[in-house]
């Protein structure tokens, strides 16, 4: 009997304005970004002590406009170098779709990449047959027009042509119901890793999708989201409430306590449907961190150590040029009426 041949089931491209899309134009941005602040980049890595050949365990990095996050990609991105990397995304439209307190899942068996159709892991099947009933759902129409996951996948192939992932996107849910799936998830994940003995960083890796703040009283669907004032002295109090939430949550020995303190800065006290602080990833965050915790814990790995590698905004001027590249821009104006910040963290 002949081997049974693999239907191509290949999605699509959510943006190619924001994002690189050409094996062209990757290889200018992180060449660009390289010549601008690449000394910077390194000193960083350097002052942190972060080896070329380190690996990230978890990481969390943005999904913006290249032009505006720049930086933050690689810092966030360059040590992460396993073979599969598990991201959690931000589901933007879950309200629409009526997604919610499940995890969700694609049926792709490739992305679009820029060097070529980067593969879904196998792994991703193993997980969902792993995993309780009622913890997920099969959505490609909410994934295709999901762009949190798109965003890492070009700086992840250039770094690692081989490069399959998991997409995961998590929707609106309590931090207790996090809390529910993140186990339930850490423990699929843990006992694949413990069956293929795959070494988690090398082998494996998690990454969470998020933008920072998203501040202004313009441009927000009619929400004012400047709790601080549309001024240079908003602009300044909003960046010192986001360095503290980057201490506060991310930096040093990952605990759960830790996690749920993201949860209060960003989670609306009466419904945790609603912001306190706009982070889009006020849930692919904490989930992300709670499964990468729980598989510690079940393989008794070492703590994972959580530096902040760096922060920047829309408004500062790191801006890479990209409107020169086969019609890549920006997707959102940048004013302190309208501005979005930008964070990225490691994790041993």
């Amino acid at each position: 009997m002949p081997p049974a041949v693999l239907t191509l089931n290949r999605r699509g491209l959510a943006d190619t304005v924001g994002f690189a899309h050409l094996e062209c134009q990757i290889e200018a941005i992180v060449q660009r970004i390289a010549a601008q602040d690449g000394a910077k980049l390194e000193r960083i890595l350097e002052d942190n002590s972060v080896a070329a050949g380190d690996r990230w365990r978890m990481a969390i990095a943005p999904h913006d406009d290249y032009a505006y996050a720049g930086l933050m990609y690689p810092l966030a991105l360059r040590n992460v170098a396993a073979s599969v990397v598990v991201i959690f995304g931000v589901a933007h439209k879950a309200r629409q779709l009526g997604l919610e307190d499940q995890l969700i899942f694609d049926s792709f068996t490739h992305w679009a990449g820029p060097y070529g159709d980067i593969p879904v892991s196998p792994l991703r099947e193993r997980v969902m047959n792993t995993l309780p009933e009622g913890s997920y759902r099969v959505s490609d129409q909410m994934q295709s027009i999901e762009h949190s996951v798109e965003a890492k996948l070009p700086f992840l192939q250039h770094y690692n042509r081989a490069v399959q992932f998991v997409p995961i996107l998590v929707p609106p849910m309590s931090l207790a119901r996090m809390n529910e799936l993140a186990s339930q998830l850490a423990r699929a994940i843990a006992l694949i890793m413990d069956e293929e003995r795959l070494e988690w960083g090398s082998d494996l890796a998690l990454v969470s999708s998020t933008d920072a703040v998203h501040y202004g009283d313009e441009g927000w669907g009619g929400k004012n989201f400047a709790v601080y004032g549309a001024d240079a002295g908003g602009y300044a109090k909003a960046l010192a409430h986001e360095r503290q939430i980057l201490l506060d949550c991310f930096d040093g020995d990952l605990r759960p306590d830790k996690i749920e303190r993201f949860t209060r800065y960003t989670l609306a006290n009466h419904d945790h449907r609603e912001y306190k602080w706009t982070w889009c990833g006020r849930y692919s965050v904490p989930f992300g961190l709670l499964t990468a915790w729980h598989v510690q814990q079940l393989r008794g790995a070492l703590p994972l150590a959580g530096i902040v590698l760096g922060y920047t905004t829309s408004l500062e001027d790191q801006r890479i040029k990209v409107d020169d590249l086969a019609g890549m821009g920006v997707t959102a104006t940048a004013t302190l009426r309208h501005w979005v910040g930008y964070a990225a963290v490691g994790f041993r």
